[in-house]
């Protein structure tokens, strides 16, 4: 049994689906598509991350005003 979390096996991390600055010229129009479609889906994500951090924020911060 192991003592601590970072001594359990883990799997190994996928292959992202696109790396920022990598060369472009060998995917194909359907490939930039597809790698398109799933770059604003992480966009889409994140601003909603950022929305309910914000949020989360200024309920803390409406909470130590008053």
């Amino acid at each position: 049994m192991a003592a601590f979390d970072d001594e359990l096996p883990r799997a190994p991390a996928a292959s992202p689906e696109h790396v920022i600055g990598q060369d472009l010229s060998t995917l194909s129009v359907e490939e930039l598509t597809r790698r398109v479609a799933v770059l604003k889906s992480e966009i889409e994500r994140l601003e909603a991350a950022v929305a309910a951090k914000t949020a989360h924020r200024s309920v803390a911060d409406s909470l130590f005003r008053s």
